[in-house]
């Protein structure tokens, strides 16, 4: 028993030796392009279909081989969907109850609109605490990045 203090002493380090390198190298997110992605249990079209994400929803990309992506969802569920489903451009999702957008990335700056959970905006920049989003009809503000996920 003596050498399992060793062993996990040495698991430990290297688990923190891989979160490390994960943050440095930073979390890829993009997003489901115009129509639903299908997400499968493995890289092929033959593979068991797990389910399906909605259309520009976030998603982090953990990991590519060819043609396919292995995606994570805003609730966790890890799958593989076909690359040409995922899109480059960047979205985010509010995992709140609710949420104020507002005019400018601020406490006090005047509401722009409210957004409840699962609302879909599209990012234009992160900025410091704040994100700046964009609502499929065109209304523009500041989030905090705490009721979100996708960056």
């Amino acid at each position: 028993m003596a050498a399992a203090g060793p062993r996990r002493a040495a698991l430990a380090a290297g688990l923190l030796l891989l979160g490390a390198a994960t943050a440095a190298a930073g979390i890829d997110y993009r997003s489901v392009g115009d129509g639903p992605a299908v997400l499968f249990d493995a890289p092929s079209v033959r593979a068991v279909r797990q389910f399906v994400i909605s259309p520009g929803s976030p998603v982090e990309v953990l990991t590519e081989v060819q043609g396919w992506v292995k995606v994570r969802d805003s609730g966790g569920r890890l799958g593989w969907a076909q690359a040409k489903a995922i899109d480059a451009r960047r979205t985010v999702v509010i995992m709140q109850e609710a949420a104020v957008v507002r005019a400018a990335a601020t406490d006090s700056a005047e509401a722009v609109f409210r957004a409840r959970r699962g609302l879909i905006l599209e990012l234009i920049e992160p900025a410091g605490a704040w994100a700046q989003v964009r609502h499929r009809d065109g209304l523009t503000g500041y989030v905090r990045q705490g009721a979100l996920w996708g960056l």
